[in-house]
């Protein structure tokens, strides 16, 4: 049989129209996905993240014993289960308690609140003296924002934790049951993620087959992974460091609530810029409108204590965890990092204001190496 080589049929190349068409199909198809499994979508990704957090030590054991690697992923899986129990079974039913307890008062302190801020602007005096200085506060103050409505919105932003408290005190059963069983998904997608991320790296480089674009993608992952990395194992550290702090102080002040406060206090350090505030705002308000008094202070000299007593833990939280813990993981300006979680809120809720600044973060390490190639610059700032 004779062959001929110039009859074998080789793939043409698509032109750019076709593959700007299977492009622009691809994303759609993606899009609609994402939207149909939006509900599931929440579970994927708290799974990828708590697979990416306990990433770094299932591979330091991974590189000092001879376990296969699904045996090292389903025991530190087990060992975590068994802690969080544990740590449940210790002190998780009293600030679960008094977690629930804030999330059913807080809401009416609160409002009790924006009233207190109304009246005090309508009795303030016509002039303050301050030496021989006259300020006319009945001129300056009509020309301030309305912080009653400042106050408002800061409360709409966070009402829905309260709520979902709410909830789960007017139905614990249903609800843990509920949460158990996410939770339980969760732990098994992540236990799948987690024995497959060594993986992921050499799937993406495979996808860019030029050996130059290889190495582009293998840097991005390295820059974006080292963003995530400090950021999301950073605030685990510092939310833990802060709920320990935080109730250790207020307890000592005889605040009540103090461990569901320690509690608001440390998850709401996933919220950058705005997160710490709330949790502050939440322990002087508790302070201010309990029925006790500690030390023989009035209630405004009482929430003023322990308004010090905040300011000084943020204090510390910012001048020597922050930089030790977490660093310049985001390397972004504060007021992109606060416009960031307010667009995450409002397209994704809590989860979507808790991942906006890392998100966001790869999205500037992404458009700067677009730019620059637009531009025909190196892909790289370092590179010359």
């Amino acid at each position: 049989m004779t062959h001929h080589p110039h009859h074998i049929n080789h793939s043409p190349p698509w032109n750019a129209t076709t593959k700007a068409i299977v492009a622009v199909s691809a994303l759609a198809l993606l899009s609609l996905l994402t939207w149909v499994f939006r509900g599931l979508l929440q579970q994927l990704v708290l799974a990828a993240l708590l697979a990416y957090l306990l990433h770094p030590l299932i591979s330091f054991i991974d590189r000092r014993t001879l376990l296969n690697r699904v045996t090292i992923v389903l025991l530190v899986y087990l060992t975590l289960a068994l802690l969080v129990l544990a740590t449940l079974s210790l002190v998780g039913v009293t600030t679960f308690q008094q977690a629930l307890d804030l999330s059913s008062r807080l809401p009416g302190w609160f409002n009790d609140a924006v009233v207190l801020l109304q009246s005090v602007g309508e009795q303030a005096p016509e002039t303050l003296s301050l030496g021989p200085l006259l300020i006319p506060l009945n001129r300056i103050l009509p020309q301030l924002p309305g912080w009653e409505e400042v106050f408002r919105q800061v409360f709409s932003f966070i009402q829905p934790i309260f709520s979902r408290g709410g909830s789960l005190a007017a139905s614990v059963v249903t609800a843990t049951v509920g949460v158990l069983g996410q939770m339980v998904l969760i732990f098994i997608i992540s236990i799948y993620i987690a024995n497959d991320i060594p993986r992921y790296s050499g799937m993406i480089g495979n996808l860019a087959q030029q050996p130059g674009y290889r190495q582009d993608a293998e840097r991005l992952i390295s820059q974006i992974s080292q963003v995530w990395a400090a950021y999301l194992r950073g605030q685990v550290i510092l939310a833990l460091v802060i709920f320990a702090l935080v109730s250790i102080v207020l307890g000592a002040l005889g605040v009540d609530n103090a461990l569901g406060l320690g509690l608001l206090s440390g998850a709401m350090e996933f919220l950058p810029l705005i997160g710490p505030l709330v949790g502050a705002g939440a322990a002087i308000l508790v302070a201010f409108f309990q029925n006790s008094q500690t030390f023989g202070m009035t209630p405004l000299q009482f929430a003023i204590a322990v308004a010090v007593a905040m300011i000084l833990i943020q204090q510390i939280e910012n001048a020597l965890l922050v930089p030790r813990i977490v660093g310049n993981a985001l390397n972004m300006h504060p007021l992109l990092v606060l416009v960031s979680v307010i667009m995450g809120a409002s397209l994704a809720g809590l989860l979507g204001a808790v991942l906006a600044a890392p998100v966001v973060a790869s999205l500037r390490i992404l458009s700067g190496y677009a730019w620059r190639k637009m531009l025909d610059l190196p892909p790289f700032a370092d590179e010359h």
